[in-house]
């Protein structure tokens, strides 16, 4: 394995396309034309998508090439780069190694600001640092980028052989090709064990993915809101997203990187209807009930205002279609529902059964996307787990939103000795 240290450029590649790529003929002369008046303090043209290139800033990022991966429903993926970041340092014995599982549009910013080649600041803040949940002094973290993503490792928008993004072409890859993968990068920083996975919602598939599938390296595992299987009514709910993207006319099938637009309606609309699962109505009862939009009126003649809670989702589309890839939500979206721990394992039960770590199973007690029930199964089938339970008025959002909480389940499994 490769591995690759953090470099601060701001270059960009040439895009396909474009002047500067090569191109002879009539096309090269019609791009010089087309470029000979631009102004050159303009802003550069936004590109079709989210996603992170080679040769923006990398921030906190390093990156690991582990080579091909053989992929679960056949195929190979080659040539596969990881980005990922840590925190602390690895001891001398390397048993003091925490890895941190992003959800479905997290990546490996797991704490620190926005900016300096991060779209957005850190998705866990409150869990890593000095005398925190997980104190770097003490532990030393790894965070990856998932396979099919758009931060930094090998996804729908990075180069593929031939030099063009993978797009369409990408595969369709499952949590345990994204486990393989994080697999081959620990062993690439020789790295064996883990003293613990840490995991909410897709990135708590991969914590139950992990402790199955590696049951001798892996001594404990914290699951949050999440579930050892992709229930019917979960898939029910990714379908409207993905016919959402793909239904958009600038998607084009997934092929969209060489061109100027890109997919933002359908992926704002994947965003809405994903926000409302994570949510309660309870809580967009309570803060937003039946309000106008400051400055609008819904009942109004003519182009009607919006509700505060249209423009509460509104915003919230707008802020993912600015720093995702529509083509990563789809691939990541598709690896979830294929989640399923007991798949050609003998079923749920002998899956977990072989799960040598201690386990916290834990739910948030108003999440109707991954409700508690799903975290009492997924307790009952392990050998050893204890259960722990998030309060919250805010839905499956609850494991991100309830710091204190969730500082205090963290803290308690990382202390508690193993039996």
């Amino acid at each position: 394995m490769t591995v690759t240290h953090r470099t601060q450029s701001t270059r960009r590649r040439a895009r396909p396309g474009t002047a500067g790529t090569g191109q002879t003929g009539d096309s090269a002369t019609r791009d010089r034309a087309a470029t000979s008046h631009v102004d050159p303090t303009a802003p550069e043209p936004r590109r079709p998508d989210g996603a992170w290139r080679d040769g923006d800033p990398v921030g906190r990022r390093q990156f690991a090439h582990v080579g091909d991966i053989e992929l679960e429903r056949g195929g190979v993926l080659p040539d596969v780069r990881i980005a990922y970041e840590t925190w602390g340092r690895l001891n001398e014995a390397g048993d003091n190694v925490i890895l941190v599982e992003h959800a479905l549009t997290g990546d490996s910013h797991v704490i620190g600001e926005a900016g300096d080649g991060h779209a957005s600041p850190g998705w866990w803040n409150a869990l890593i640092g000095p005398d925190g949940p997980v104190d770097p002094e003490r532990w030393f973290v790894i965070a990856s980028n998932v396979l099919g993503g758009c931060q930094g490792s090998t996804g729908p928008a990075s180069p593929a052989p031939d030099g063009r993004p993978w797009g369409s072409r990408f595969p369709y890859v499952t949590v345990r090709d994204q486990v393989a993968v994080e697999r081959r990068l620990l062993d690439g920083l020789g790295i064996r064990r883990l003293a613990a996975v840490v995991g909410g919602s897709m990135g708590g598939m991969r914590a139950v993915e992990w402790a199955a599938t590696h049951p001798d390296d892996v001594d404990r595992c914290i699951v949050l809101a999440s579930t050892a299987y992709a229930t019917a009514d979960q898939i029910a709910w990714c379908q409207p997203q993905l016919l959402a993207i793909r239904n958009d006319p600038d998607f084009a099938g997934g092929d969209y990187y060489e061109g100027h637009t890109r997919p933002d309606t359908g992926l704002g609309l994947a965003r809405r209807i994903a926000h409302i699962t994570y949510r309660t109505e309870t809580e967009l009862g309570t803060r937003f009930g039946r309000e106008p939009q400051l400055g609008e009126d819904p009942l109004r003649a003519g182009d009607r205002g919006r509700f505060a809670v249209e423009s509460y989702l509104d915003h919230h589309a707008g802020k993912l279609a600015r720093r995702f890839d529509a083509n990563s939500y789809v691939v990541l979206t598709e690896a979830m529902n294929s989640h399923d721990v007991g798949r050609d394992r003998g079923g749920l039960e002998a899956a977990l059964e072989r799960v040598r770590a201690e386990c916290t199973i834990v739910s948030v007690d108003t999440d109707r996307l991954y409700p508690p029930r799903l975290s009492d199964e997924l307790h009952a089938a392990l050998p050893g787990s204890r259960r722990a339970h998030i309060t919250s008025e805010f839905g499956h959002d609850g494991f991100l939103i309830e710091e204190d909480q969730v500082g205090r389940i963290v803290r308690d499994a990382l202390e508690r000795p193993r039996d």
